[in-house]
């Protein structure tokens, strides 16, 4: 234990791989900043490829600074939030950039939330524009047309996922008959109050910002929602020196380079997709192969004929695409560097990595709060199913999580981390952000929520939750974002959301309800499923649903959900 006289020495940094340095030296520059000096230095290399189709590293820059011009145009300031709500695509990169350029404020939105969600990301963070798929303008223009005009969007900006696709997708690249139809859809833009433009209409207005880029590493960049145990999702306040650190911090833990080449497939609305498939290859020159939606198959083509180096993903992907019929037919061997979280890797699939290809899958943790990693296993050393080891800069330790005192190795408490990644606190919410912070020996730590323990080796691993969360395929899904929606249905009188087993996802949603005496009789499990899949984004629908007479509570009137989680386990 630390004393006055001897203060805490972090174990992990006896294992701490010599090629690297514990802590960074973050640059006093801006995300655009990053765009720019590769523009410069890379101006010809394909910065993205989808199905085929390169952007470059100077068609990226080109094509940002036109629609920050036309963003300027609309009234988008410095300090201003601009609303991304779109699949991965390389309008997804421009569209961040555009705003990155111009000073403002980047929310990136799950394309996969319905009307009645997305009106939050609008009233919340004041949003001015939204940049949206076709696919999901009529959601943005319901949301934002039941809000009181003076809340409404200054201007929408509507693309189509073909919109960045070849002229002709070659046969290997083809995606599956249903995800093409999807990429190719043009569905006809909704009625909306607020103006709609047209994604290519924007960028040849032929306007660019009047001032030359002005902006502080101290300046808001990233505005990304996360929910918790109560009320509506919170905004996290991310700066560029909050985010600098993973992103050149990545690129080193990861042995990348301007030549690696790497599997964009994990969501960029997610804040571990944002660091892997936005910010970290446009600050190395990498280039990335875009993959917007899961298909193992396709994945397989892409790795084998790109010679992809590096892949972030959930351990899932790799079941599955070991799982494919055709795997033997997909050329592997270029893989050098695979990493990801959300879900344990299992030992099996992790021995078979290590037997096929001489790859350790190095397993990392971080939160949205923590701009993605503040833990990874270092590849020359990982542990299987562990969180790894505090990165450059971070110190974590584990706490009691009600008297806040230290816990002794190997025992389990809330793991508390400090770094420089950490957010600034929670948007509008003041006395959450500070809830959300303890001190320890003069340094604010963040409460992560999550039980663990560290090893002698100073390596974390993850026990249990503190928060009410579930954990579907690498999706967190909150229970009283559910509940909350769930109580919308004119049949529902109760609900307790919880974790189910699932063989596939690791967990599922499951909601336990009861129903109002009219409807009961006349609502089945199956008509709740539906109408929460219509109503809310498709990873937090509860895929089981079970009717009760009543829920378990206690003498206070709350509901006793750890009751019916302890039930559901036991089954």
């Amino acid at each position: 234990m630390p004393s006055a006289d001897r203060p805490y020495q972090p174990p992990h940094l006896a294992h701490w791989p010599r090629r690297l340095p514990r802590e960074l030296i973050v640059p006093e520059t801006t995300l655009w900043f990053n765009a720019e000096v590769s523009a410069a230095r890379y101006p010809d290399k394909a910065a993205y490829l989808f199905f085929g189709e390169a952007l470059t590293y100077r068609q990226l820059k080109t094509r940002a600074e036109a629609l920050a011009g036309w963003l300027e145009a609309q009234g988008v300031q410095r300090g201003d939030r601009v609303a991304i709500f779109l699949q991965n695509c390389p309008q997804f990169i421009v569209a961040f950039y555009a705003v990155m350029r111009l000073g403002a404020v980047v929310v990136p939105v799950n394309p996969m939330n319905r009307v009645e969600e997305f009106g939050h990301y609008i009233t919340d963070p004041d949003t001015k524009v939204v940049v949206c798929a076709a696919d999901g303008a009529e959601i943005v223009a319901q949301a934002n047309a039941a809000l009181p005009e003076a809340q409404r969007l200054r201007a929408i900006v509507v693309t189509r996922y073909a919109d960045a696709l070849p002229a002709i997708i070659e046969p290997d690249l083809v995606p599956a008959p249903a995800v093409e139809a999807w990429l190719r859809a043009d569905p006809p833009l909704p009625a909306s109050p607020t103006p709609i433009t047209r994604w290519n209409d924007a960028l040849a207005a032929g306007l660019s910002p009047a001032q030359p880029h002005a902006g502080s590493a101290d300046d808001l960049a990233l505005l990304p929602y996360t929910s918790g145990t109560t009320g509506l999702p919170k905004g996290c306040m991310h700066t560029h020196r909050t985010l600098m650190p993973n992103v050149i911090g990545g690129g080193l833990w990861g042995h990348t380079s301007a030549e690696t080449i790497s599997l964009g497939v994990v969501p960029m609305f997610h804040i571990t997709g944002m660091l892997y498939n936005v910010l970290g290859p446009v600050y190395g020159g990498t280039t990335v192969v875009i993959l917007p939606r899961w298909d193992r198959e396709l994945a397989g083509r892409l790795i084998s004929r790109y010679r992809i180096t590096h892949w972030t993903c959930i351990p899932t992907m790799i079941i599955d695409l070991f799982a494919s019929p055709n795997y033997k037919r997909f050329d592997l061997s270029s893989l050098s560097f695979l990493s990801g979280g959300g879900a344990a890797m299992p030992q099996a699939v992790a021995e078979r990595l290590q037997a096929e290809f001489g790859i350790t899958f190095a397993e990392g943790y971080g939160l949205t709060e923590t701009a993605a990693p503040s833990h990874a296993n270092p590849p020359e050393r990982a542990k299987l199913q562990c969180l790894g080891m505090p990165i450059y800069g971070v110190d974590s330790r584990v706490v009691d999580p009600e008297t806040l005192q230290p816990m002794p190795i190997g025992e389990s408490g809330e793991i508390v981390t400090h770094g420089p990644m950490v957010f600034k606190g929670y948007w509008k919410h003041p006395e959450a952000s500070r809830a959300a912070f303890i001190e320890i020996d003069g340094k604010p730590f963040f409460r992560t929520g999550d039980l663990g323990r560290m090893d002698e080796d100073g390596y974390f691993f993850i026990t249990d939750r503190l928060k009410r969360m579930i954990n579907a395929s690498g999706y967190k899904v909150w229970p009283s974002e559910v509940e909350l929606l769930l109580y919308r249905h004119p049949a529902v009188a109760e609900a307790c959301v919880i974790a189910a087993k699932d063989a596939y996802r690791g967990e599922t949603v499951k909601a336990v309800v009861v129903l109002r005496p009219d409807a009961v009789g006349r609502t089945t499990e199956q008509d709740i499923i539906t109408w929460a899949h219509e109503h809310m984004a498709a990873y937090k629908a509860p895929r089981v649903v079970e009717f009760a007479q009543a829920l378990p509570k206690s003498g206070s009137g709350k509901v006793m959900w750890r009751l019916l989680q302890e039930k559901e386990a036991a089954a």
